[in-house]
């Protein structure tokens, strides 16, 4: 097997457990090599860091599977599905997940989202793309699906010199599901929904909004599919109210209000929300819960700054629209955002838009997406639930 050694001043977070090593932290590779290939990786003094797999076109050119010498095979990719799949159960995840989150279930640039018997996945590196048949092997043993799709339409692919397609790894199927959440029912369209054709990272924190929503008049912005507001409407609240910019996000939002019989408390428009919420705050209007859940502002360390300016923004404009004494609810996707960054965006917000702020509850992502300490893209989701009064 062809190794890698690493150079000596290498980042601490490869001894810590990070499973990506960088080309620039390769001192020499014994062997061919060959994009794709199992490698073993060791530090400069001779141990062993692991084994994964390389790319060097790739700017992560080893993505390390496991710490020990064990032999990668069909049955490595079945043991680490099994054990995820174990993990949720436990956790009480069991009819809609994130069966396998990447790095987190180390198993990188790996994603598995299990929508009731249906799996959609997306193979992100040209070296675990090399054990797709592995894996779609491994869902039909262990679930007996009855669909498997791949939604690899994603540009990241391209860094790895990939393709980005989609469709069936199975025999095909009607896309278009309906899921259970919270006593909810959903449509997913998996072939052309957003990533694998819902967010199941905010079921979770779609129950926290219970208790403050009943009675209310809610407002809620970039609401995609409308799984917020319907659950707003679902807990109680007088009237819910959904922007989103995409005319087909909003009639499935419509869709999914009907879906559930509460399309006379809950519509969506399609509006651009940036614009409506600042000229809805110079008209006055008022709402006693806003809720905020935009798309990630930026992929990238260089607009870090525009994006806070973003959040910044679009929460102070929330903020002026609530009615004193109610309740911002607002998230944030952008994993180069970490928690005390947005948390201190709201804080600033709140300064500028002269009101005060006490806290309800900050959480996660659901559990189904478990948070490794030491990788930061794990720890991605911001969820804020605030009290806002007038100073």
């Amino acid at each position: 097997m062809t190794n890698v050694y690493l150079r000596k001043k290498i980042a601490p977070r490869i001894a810590n457990g990070h499973p990506w090593i960088f080309g620039n932290e390769v001192e020499r590779v014994s062997g061919p090599v060959e994009a794709g290939d199992i490698v073993d990786v060791f530090f400069a003094d001779g141990k062993l860091a692991g084994r994964g797999y390389v790319n060097p076109k790739s700017q992560i050119m080893v993505r390390l599977l496991t710490r020990k010498q064990e032999e990668i095979n069909d049955q490595f990719f079945f043991n680490r599905i099994a054990g995820a799949w174990s993990y949720r159960q436990n956790l009480g995840y069991t009819e809609n997940c994130r069966l396998i989150f990447g790095e987190a279930d180390y198993m990188p640039a790996l994603i598995i989202d299990k929508f009731n018997d249906y799996f959609v996945l997306q193979t992100l590196s040209l070296g675990m793309d090399k054990w797709k048949p592995a894996i779609v092997k491994a869902l039909e043993t262990i679930f007996s699906p009855k669909g498997i799709y791949e939604r690899n339409d994603v540009p990241v692919r391209e860094l790895e010199g990939l393709t980005q397609h989609k469709g069936f790894l199975s025999a095909p199927f009607d896309t278009n599901i309906i899921i259970n959440e919270n006593g909810l029912r959903f449509h997913v369209d998996i072939e052309n929904g957003q990533k694998t054709g819902y967010f199941l990272d905010q079921q979770d924190n779609r129950r926290a909004i219970q208790h403050i929503v009943k009675d209310a008049e809610v407002l809620g912005a970039f609401t995609y599919t409308g799984t917020f507001e319907i659950h707003a409407a679902y807990y109680g609240a007088k009237s819910v109210l959904g922007l989103d910019i995409s005319e087909n996000a909003v009639a499935q939002a419509n869709r999914n209000a009907a879906l559930n019989g509460l399309e006379n408390i809950c519509r969506f428009e399609a509006m651009n929300a940036f614009d409506v919420l600042k000229q809805w705050g110079k008209d006055g209007r008022q709402y006693d819960v806003v809720m905020l859940d935009p798309p990630a502002f930026t992929k990238s360390r260089e607009n870090i700054q525009k994006a806070i300016t973003g959040y910044k923004e679009i929460n102070l404009r929330g903020m002026k629209l609530i009615r004193n004494g109610g309740f911002l609810v607002t998230s944030s996707c952008t994993n180069l955002v970490q928690p005390d960054l947005f948390l201190q965006t709201i804080e600033m917000a709140a300064k500028d838009a002269r009101k005060k702020i006490r806290q309800v509850t900050f959480q996660a992502q659901a559990s189904d997406h478990p948070i490794i300490w030491g990788m930061e893209n794990t720890n991605y989701l911001k969820f804020l639930i605030v009290e806002v009064t007038d100073r």
